[in-house]
């Protein structure tokens, strides 16, 4: 394991370790699980940007697309239980 020095402010020093005795953990615990938490989010929001600029791209050169009050229908519907039929991604005019 490898060794990183912070620079706290002293009154983030002092809110970190009250965070931590209330939690039950050391400073340095909270501060790791601090960390991992942002990076796991990080991760998860370069993963959703990924996603979605690789779905438009399909939507650019495919040409087709859902629309949206036809998808909305549809989810709308799964929240209430039903299983309805996907909707077919078409060309649209425009």
């Amino acid at each position: 394991m490898s060794t990183t020095t912070i620079r706290l402010p002293d009154d983030l020093k002092e809110r970190v370790a009250i965070a931590a005795e209330r939690a039950g953990m050391t400073s340095h615990a909270l501060i790791l699980d601090a960390i991992a938490e942002r990076v796991e989010a990080q991760e998860r929001s370069g993963a959703f940007h990924e996603t979605a600029e690789q779905r438009y791209g399909d939507v650019v050169s495919s040409g087709e697309t859902i629309p949206w009050s036809e998808m909305r229908t549809y989810l709308e519907e799964r929240i209430k239980g039903s299983k309805p039929p996907r909707p077919q991604a078409r060309k649209l005019s425009r």
